[in-house]
């Protein structure tokens, strides 16, 4: 069985810088087993960040890449904080946040995204937790996606 590290270096994705706080919050927080990352963005490799409003500017094909891309910055925070991947146990809960137009009714689809990713990493059974996913008139910067999750540590 592969840990969670060996499985997302066979994934041959990049992880981007962890994002910084934009406003008075600190990204992640432990508590006892729990690890709580606050809402993230769609920070890429360079830096910067994914912007548009998903039924507007981008289709849901292109939501879900930048929901992934929110769980590859998750993932960054994740190892810069704790260390490595392999120290969370499983995830918990996932909320997820689509900037979208007031028609756009494929949420779900979106933050698939970055739950097919968590799976990928942690596998199915310790990879899927609970979920939501909803839509917003407007997310910070104009980013397609936010997301906030709560994992539980080894």
């Amino acid at each position: 069985m592969k840990t969670p590290e060996e499985n997302f270096a066979a994934l041959g994705l990049n992880l981007p810088p962890p994002p910084k706080p934009l406003g008075v919050y600190k990204p992640c927080l432990v508590d006892g087993k729990y690890l709580y990352l606050s809402g993230h963005g769609t920070v890429q490799e360079d830096g910067t960040l994914i912007i548009g409003r998903v039924g507007k500017d981008m289709d849901m094909e292109e939501g879900k890449i930048a929901a992934r891309q929110v769980g590859l910055a998750m993932l960054a925070t994740i190892k810069a904080n704790i260390g490595s991947l392999n120290k969370v146990k499983r995830v918990i809960k996932v909320l997820g946040m689509v900037n979208c137009t007031q028609d756009f009714e494929r949420h779900p689809y979106v933050i698939n995204g970055c739950s097919e990713l968590f799976a990928a990493v942690w596998g199915t059974e310790n990879g899927i937790g609970v979920r939501s996913a909803v839509g917003f008139g407007s997310l910070p910067d104009n980013i397609p996606v936010e997301i906030e999750a709560l994992f539980e540590l080894e």
